[in-house]
């Protein structure tokens, strides 16, 4: 019995129905039942169409539409077999449907029947039909043309990280299910246009087969067979036509105004399960069933029906959307850790006049838009970033924002929000035709310009970036946090990085850790390594190295060093393309002697550089990277191992883009071109550059 009423078999079954009714003969009575149905049906469709906010929320529409025309066409062929046969019989013979709209809706006069009916025809044919065509033909051509552009616009923002593979994929698949819908639709409109000509054939038909049947077989006059057979197929005509009218108007909205997992039958009760849909069938059910001359019998039980449904969905809906939740009344004695300390480590500070940023109620543009540097900084870090949180500040001037990172302010600027930032990047060409407020790129330090919105297209036409509030700030924090990502690491991140790892290789994960090295350990050594520089956006090289390292010692900044040399390739590949020389800058060696064999921390046993020679040899790499190209390699100073550390910490603070790598972290396949000598008697700005093969002999004497 269970199986017997699976609502798998409802679409199988129905279609027999279907077929049952061309081929056998049916009493009038179930003849009145389905042409109450159907009306009921296209009402429903027509209610679903217009309840739905977007065409794919009535994916299923042609499918729908199909069935409701083949229904329809059925009870035509059943009601011209009942016509033609029990006509002679008296109007009542087709069943009291067909004669409530032969006799109430045209007085019995059957030449007011035909002009009603054509006009009907007209209307569906010629105004509804054409246009619900025309514009499912114009739909379907459109929506195949801007399919290229919706995939790359997709594209970009999953580069840009706005959005997650599963996002990107769920999009893809809505813009393939509406370019389905509609091509459908355009195919399903023809369905209609093909009913209302049948309608009109099958009326001639009736008319005609009428005439002769009575005057031949039941020897009725001319006039009593016109009377008795064009009343019924006028009434006949006019119970097909309403519905197909409803559907055709149902079409037209839903064109104006698709693949899914689920099976077809599935789909359609789905969307069927709107309680707003059976509201308006029950009331115009029950309204027709009190016209005196309809069957009541049968409307108002299906008015009934379908008003019960509307109360059972509706109830369904509210208990699910409107289940309260239990009301918890915090205790005034009880303080909260949470209410005393701040929780994130990234906070954003807010003066009064740019809280609006942050207001969902106007699409919380700032919160859009840091979500997505969140998740881009995560992608190039290898790590899951920490949250951010925003918060407004009184001590704050109405226009100004503040960046702090564990409770310390990192930096303060200045918003426009009803403005745009125009950047000078060295690419303007003429600086006094754009008027705006002068001020300076908080980033980058470049000279801007904030503008009103409507010279944006005046400023890109003189050669400046254009930036909105939101990228301004986002921006600056890309720029601060990048340059601190080893801050933005704890224990709870490397934990989420092992336990991701430890599914497929367990091996691995089981030689670092819990021994020999601690969680602490192990995050103390990424923390190093992304100080340097060095990305954890591939942890199986890192880990890999970081095992071998653990088996030969446990030392800090020795395990810093073994794993730098083994992810050498990795480091100089992050700096230089493979087809690329990398530019390097080397010291003298009286110059490297100094730094190597000077001053040691006696705590510490680290190298200290004399502030005079630290301030020298910063200066004079900083003038380099001034006189290269922009958007040139960057070149790198290699230096003697013991040496990297100390310079690596002056160089960081005087000059920030110059990596410093040791001579055992460069591969040897890699060629390089030394650009400077640092603390030579001649310091040329480039030297001839050789290839790998002569780099050997080099190598050992930078080595020296």
């Amino acid at each position: 019995m269970r199986s017997f009423l699976n609502p798998a078999l409802a679409l199988p079954f129905g279609i027999l129905t279907i077929i049952v009714l061309m081929v056998v003969p049916i009493p009038t009575v179930m003849l009145d039942v389905f042409f109450v149905l159907n009306i009921a049906l296209s009402v429903a469709v027509l209610m679903a169409a217009m309840n739905a906010a977007k065409p794919l929320d009535f994916s299923s529409f042609p499918s729908v539409l199909l069935f409701a025309t083949l229904l329809r066409l059925a009870l035509n062929v059943a009601s011209t077999r009942v016509v033609l046969m029990n006509g002679h019989e008296g109007e009542e013979a087709a069943g009291m449907v067909i004669e409530a709209f032969g006799a109430f809706l045209i007085g019995g006069d059957f030449a007011v029947g035909i002009f009603v009916f054509l006009i009907l025809m007209i209307i569906n044919l010629m105004v509804v039909t054409k246009g619900a065509g025309r514009v499912s033909e114009v739909s379907a051509r459109f929506t195949l043309d801007a399919l290229p552009g919706k995939q790359m616009a997709i594209d970009a923002d999953l580069a840009a990280g706005l959005m997650t593979a599963d996002e990107a994929k769920a999009r893809r698949r809505e813009i393939a299910t509406e370019a389905d819908f509609y091509g459908s639709m355009d195919g399903a409109s023809k369905f209609v246009k093909g009913d209302a000509v049948a309608a009109l054939l099958i009326l001639m038909v009736n008319i005609i087969g009428g005439l002769v049947l009575g005057i031949v077989s039941h020897g009725l006059s001319v006039a009593e067979a016109g009377h008795l057979y064009v009343t019924l197929a006028v009434g006949d005509a006019l119970v097909a036509s309403v519905p197909a009218l409803l559907l055709s108007i149902a079409a037209a909205i839903i064109v104006t105004r698709v693949s899914d997992t689920r099976d077809l039958t599935g789909q359609i009760g789905g969307q069927f399960a709107d309680p707003r849909i059976w509201l308006p069938v029950g009331c115009i059910m029950g309204a027709m069933g009190m016209i005196p001359a309809m069957p009541q019998t049968i409307f108002l039980p299906l008015a009934a029906g379908a008003l019960f449904l509307w109360r059972t969905l509706r109830k369904r809906q509210q208990a699910v959307l409107d289940t309260p939740e239990p009301e918890i009344r915090p205790d005034p004695s009880i303080i909260d850790i949470r209410d005393v300390s701040e929780q994130s480590l990234v906070t954003i500070e807010l003066g009064y006049g740019l809280v609006h940023l942050a207001d969902e109620r106007r699409g919380a543009p700032l919160v859009v838009r840091l979500t997505g540097l969140r998740r881009q900084l995560s992608q190039t870090l290898g790590f899951v970033v920490p949250q951010f949180r925003l918060r407004d500040s009184f001590d704050l001037p109405p226009d100004r924002y503040r960046i702090l990172l564990g409770g310390a302010p990192l930096a303060i600027g200045q918003l426009r929000p009803d403005r745009l930032l125009a950047i000078d990047a060295g690419e303007v060409r003429n600086t006094a035709v754009l008027p705006g407020e002068a001020t300076v790129d908080p980033s980058f330090g470049c000279p801007a310009l904030w503008i009103d919105q409507g010279t944006r297209d005046l400023a890109v036409a003189e050669g400046y970036l254009v930036v909105d509030a939101e990228s301004v700030v986002a921006t600056h924090i890309n720029q601060l946090l990048a340059a601190r990502a080893h801050e933005l690491l704890g224990p709870d991140q490397v934990r989420d990085l092992l336990d991701t790892l430890r599914d497929r290789h367990a091996q691995l994960i089981e030689t670092i850790t819990p021994a020999p090295l601690s969680l602490a350990t192990i995050t103390r050594l990424f923390r190093a390594l992304l100080a340097d520089g060095v990305s954890l956006a591939h942890p199986l090289p890192v880990l890999s190295s970081l095992s071998l390292a653990a088996q030969q010692t446990t030392d800090h900044e020795r395990m810093v060093d073994l794993m730098r040399a083994d992810l050498g390739a990795m480091i100089v590949g992050s700096i230089c393309p493979p087809d690329e020389r990398l530019p390097v800058i080397t010291l003298a060696a009286e110059l490297e002697e100094m730094v190597v064999n000077g001053m040691m921390d006696p705590t510490t046993g680290q190298i200290i550089i004399e502030p005079d020679l630290a301030r020298s040899i910063g200066e004079r790499i900083a003038a380099i990277f001034g006189m290269r190209e922009p958007g040139s390699i960057p070149p790198v100073l290699i230096v003697q191992p013991r040496a990297r550390r100390p310079l690596a910490a002056l160089l960081r603070l005087r000059a920030p883009l110059c990596a410093v790598i040791s001579i055992n972290e460069l591969p040897a396949s890699q060629p390089v071109e030394v650009i400077a000598v640092v603390g030579g008697e001649s310091e040329p700005a480039e030297a001839p550059a050789f290839d790998a093969p002569d780099y050997a002999h080099e190598r050992e004497a930078m080595a020296a």
